[in-house]
């Protein structure tokens, strides 16, 4: 299958997202065109990637004065520390703003990366190559950057465009199972938010997902892209519709903040309980059928992913998460701005359920109905 590509157009920006197997070898020539004035190139990898990947791109910039620089992701490791490191790094080097940084990795790398380039210098060239299926459906598409505090996830950050995203997906390979579900969380999530018939697709080509078929993989990372960019495109700073990409995200990040982090569940696998959490409470708020909530539950099913929300089917852990839940993004008062599931392919609008901590309380004892 062919390189597949996908144009990011906004009356400030444009750049290209190239999605296919086996395209690093694109990246200098690409930098030659969209960056001509470059000379020097710091490189941030992520620590645990595979050394052959590394080489690789090493070796395509010979004709740069290139800088490497490693970095052990986690949730715990996002944060201002880190991009102070990463700063000093790059002062040191004296990069001028016509230079480029290329942040290898996954999500973290890229959100991460993005939020150092939009502040250094006020601005420097910035690549993302995502190595994760995560990475390549979600956070290497849209601009949002950012770092987490003890407040809350993604607090802070900027939007901020990359000059290149190169999706290849032969980095999927060395993905362990639990990884790749986190890929295929949002993927699920961009079909549930605009595309019954993705839905449909998913439904039938999931395994093959997982088996990393390569035809179905780039379609599935290509659908999602498109997906998201729809909304990025009529809500570039997120005030209003691009919110609905983070449905299932509010009781997700609270997941994440609960849990501080650990690595022991993923931000895809807190995002699947969510969706799971946010769909009950459609249905509670009478905007959601129960018939969409077994729809969906057997695609969890099929693809062993119920361990995922099990746990919340108790009260008393639903009624954990409520502590967390004060601090997310979507949130302009005291209120929880919840964006809702109307049907497969469809939500609510954001701003239009907003519901307090006390309301919620008294509907959480209804979850464990569905």
């Amino acid at each position: 299958m062919k390189t597949q590509e996908i144009k990011f157009n906004s009356k400030k920006t444009s750049y290209s997202i190239l999605i296919g197997a086996n395209i690093l070898s694109v990246l200098p020539k690409k930098i030659k065109s969209i960056c001509p004035n470059t000379k020097k190139i710091a490189l941030i990898f992520d620590k645990r990637l595979p050394f052959k990947y590394k080489k690789t791109i090493s070796n395509s910039l010979k004709n740069y004065e290139v800088t490497t620089l490693n970095f052990v992701p986690s949730e715990k490791s996002k944060s201002l520390k880190s991009v102070n490191f990463f700063l000093d790094k790059l002062l040191s080097k004296n990069l001028n703003r016509s230079d480029l940084v290329i942040g290898v990795g996954g999500g973290i790398i890229g959100d991460l990366t993005g939020f150092i380039t939009s502040i250094y210098k006020r601005g420097i060239n910035f690549i993302s190559i995502p190595t994760t299926l995560l990475a390549q459906v979600d956070a290497s598409v849209g601009g949002k950057t950012g770092v987490n505090s003890l407040y809350g996830k993604n607090l802070i950050g900027s939007f901020s465009q990359p000059k290149l995203v190169i999706s290849d997906t032969s980095f999927l390979k060395s993905l362990k199972k639990k990884e790749m579900v986190c890929g295929f969380a949002e993927i699920l999530k961009h079909a549930l938010i605009k595309d019954k018939k993705f839905f449909i697709w998913l439904k039938n080509n999931s395994e093959e997902i997982f088996n990393q078929n390569s035809k179905k993989l780039i379609y599935a990372i290509k659908k999602s892209c498109l997906i998201k960019l729809f909304f990025v495109n009529k809500d570039v700073n997120e005030k209003n519709l691009r919110m609905i990409l983070n449905f299932g995200h509010t009781f997700a990040h609270a997941i994440e903040v609960k849990n501080n982090y650990s690595t022991k569940i993923t931000h895809g696998e807190a995002v699947l309980a969510g969706m799971i959490l946010a769909i009950k409470l459609s249905i509670i708020k009478k905007v959601c059928s129960k018939k969409t909530l077994e729809n969906v539950k057997e695609i969890y099913k099929s693809n062993e992913l119920n361990y995922t929300f099990n746990k919340y089917k108790k009260i008393s852990e639903i009624n954990s998460l409520l502590p967390f839940l004060k601090n997310d993004k979507k949130n302009n008062d005291s209120k929880i701005n919840f964006v809702l599931l109307k049907k497969i392919g469809k939500t609510t609008i954001p701003n239009k359920y907003k519901i307090s901590l006390s309301e919620l309380k008294s509907k959480i004892k209804y979850f464990n109905q569905y």
